[in-house]
């Protein structure tokens, strides 16, 4: 009964559906079908499911985001990074992607990287020899480094749902955050060396006069940063705090220093953001309902006892998990797919001896490259919607950076220490 409930859900993705009303839909059928419970517990398991302190970072986060792009921050930012690192071959696509991951430093959401950073500098791009599809795909494969720098937004879900610490896989997201940046740019150098066109026209003479003068210009927004993931990493305040003080610096800065927000802009963000955030909370809400379902039929046990007769080392067991996650990441959204998916998976690889933060990082690592994973990769379609090209243009200007991502999560994978040398460092 419980796997008819899955095949109905991902029938309703499939089809078109709503995430959220899919998952809702099933769960409802799957509770009027089994006469298991009242229906009176679809309305209290999703309240449940939204009862948790540190849930509350994720609306606060996506308010900096939208505050961050009206208010100047994002573009100082790429004004800064284009003054430091725009000499260098391919010196634009590298600014962009170096500017996503500053941006996804302090929003933690991928599509709101790409909106953002892909609105300033997919133009320069096109206009300085990249392609549409080059610079869409480009733009939005730095969008998956959003979730993975911290702060993010899906390892506060995963810390939520596995009662993992959120600062730890903070800290552990770091090093593969950058390291994935690296690789970006890597490919950016190689596509602009295969075309002189962008090696000529996008790179641009250093000036260290011209940096001097960006930095200064963009400082407010560069101590954002600082202020945010220093006070978590030194306990100062939990990344719940963090996201409200973001909020306030980036009010103030917007309103007062730089002078790009009117008050009376407030509502519109206040109401943009909003529909972002509900829209993930009644994921997250409808993903508990579907959550509570598995665990009242102890659908984990049954799957474990079938995981265990087929998988006995951890290096099968991670490279059957990275299959279903790289599938269910390009089908399903992230959130749910945490909440719905961990606490059933999760719990055998800790049995085989994994480490819970390797584990939950490859977990959250693996889905966010769904992102930018065809069919329904939620920065591709940000970018289908910021630069009018089809679908399978984006597909093909994203694939080179979509290879480097996923060879690069194998590598988190098999090598653990890439992951978790830095939080032991810190303690």
């Amino acid at each position: 009964m419980t796997s008819l409930t899955f095949v109905i859900m991902i029938f309703f993705i499939l089809i078109g559906v709503p995430v959220a009303y899919s998952i809702l839909g099933a769960g409802t059928l799957f509770l009027i079908i089994s006469g298991m419970k009242p229906l009176l517990l679809i309305p209290q398991r999703m309240t449940t499911g939204l009862d948790s302190f540190p849930l509350l970072a994720v609306p606060l986060f996506i308010f900096v985001g939208e505050l961050m792009d009206r208010g100047g921050i994002s573009r100082r930012m790429v004004n800064w990074a284009e003054s430091l690192l725009g000499w260098i071959p391919g010196g634009l696509g590298i600014v962009t992607i170096a500017s996503c991951a500053m941006f996804a430093a302090l929003t933690g959401s991928g599509p709101a990287t790409v909106a953002a950073i892909g609105s300033i500098m997919i133009p320069s791009l096109v206009k300085n020899g990249y392609s549409l599809k080059q610079a869409a795909g480009m733009t939005a494969a730095g969008g998956a480094l959003g979730p993975i720098i911290p702060p993010s937004i899906p390892m506060i879900i995963y810390g939520v749902t596995m009662s993992l610490s959120i600062p730890k896989m903070f800290i552990a997201g770091i090093v593969p955050g950058i390291f994935l940046m690296f690789l970006l740019i890597i490919i950016n150098i190689f596509i602009s060396i295969k075309n002189p066109q962008i090696l000529k026209e996008s790179r641009k003479r250093f000036s260290l006069k011209e940096l001097i003068i960006n930095t200064w210009k963009s400082l407010g927004a560069l101590l954002l940063p600082i202020i945010i993931l220093g006070g978590i990493y030194s306990g100062v305040f939990t990344p719940t705090e963090a996201a409200a003080i973001g909020v306030v610096y980036s009010l103030i800065i917007g309103i007062f220093v730089y002078k790009e927000i009117a008050i009376k802009d407030l509502l519109k963000l206040l109401v943009k953001s909003m529909e972002t955030a509900a829209m993930i909370n009644i994921i997250i809400a409808a993903a508990n309902l579907l959550s509570w379902i598995m665990s009242a039929t102890e659908i984990g046990k049954t799957i474990i006892n079938i995981l265990t007769q087929f998988i006995h080392t951890k290096a099968t067991y991670l490279i059957v998990l990275m299959l279903i996650l790289f599938i269910v990441g390009a089908l399903m959204d992230t959130v749910a797919a945490i909440i719905i998916l961990a606490p059933v998976l999760v719990p055998f690889g800790i049995q085989l001896g994994l480490d819970p933060l390797h584990l939950g990082m490859i977990f959250v690592i693996n889905l966010v490259i769904g992102y930018v994973t065809p069919p329904f990769g939620y920065n591709l379609f940000t970018a289908c919607s910021i630069t009018g090209l089809k679908f399978n243009d984006i597909v093909k200007g994203v694939l080179p950076f979509l290879l480097i991502e996923i060879v690069a999560v194998f590598l988190f994978a098999f090598i653990p220490e890439i992951i978790l040398f830095l939080p032991r460092i810190i303690g």
